[in-house]
């Protein structure tokens, strides 16, 4: 139970902090969802720093990784909204916007999640 509650508390934490970056970076209503994107990319660094500090320290422990990777980033980042966006500009046939959004996303996540390990080993 202890565990659970650990998750639970990252994710309200991590989900909330997402509502909030999530606003401070999304344009108008119906435009590019720079916002949802935007704590993806942090997530995927955050998530590449703290997987890397586990590395370079010998791990994080159960309960590190329980708050802070499943939990905290659990939470912050959001495959569901990025799902539906991107639903929303296959059904409106925004095709420029749909394949700029998915690969853009995976690209600069994954490429996060490298950089936040390079500097998490070396700094």
């Amino acid at each position: 139970m202890k565990y659970a509650l650990l998750v639970f508390l990252g994710g309200g934490i991590g989900s909330v902090l997402r509502y909030l970056v999530g606003k401070l970076f999304q344009g108008p209503l119906g435009t590019f969802p720079t916002g949802t994107m935007t704590v993806n990319v942090i997530g995927s660094l955050l998530i590449g720093i703290l997987v890397g500090y586990g590395l370079k320290n010998g791990g994080l422990s159960e309960p590190q990784t329980l708050l802070l990777v499943t939990g905290f980033c659990g939470g912050f980042t959001t495959f569901s909204t990025f799902a539906l966006e991107n639903q929303t500009f296959l059904k409106t046939g925004d095709y420029t916007s749909f394949v700029i959004y998915t690969f853009g996303s995976l690209f600069l996540g994954i490429s996060a999640v490298i950089l936040g390990l390079f500097l998490s080993k070396n700094f």
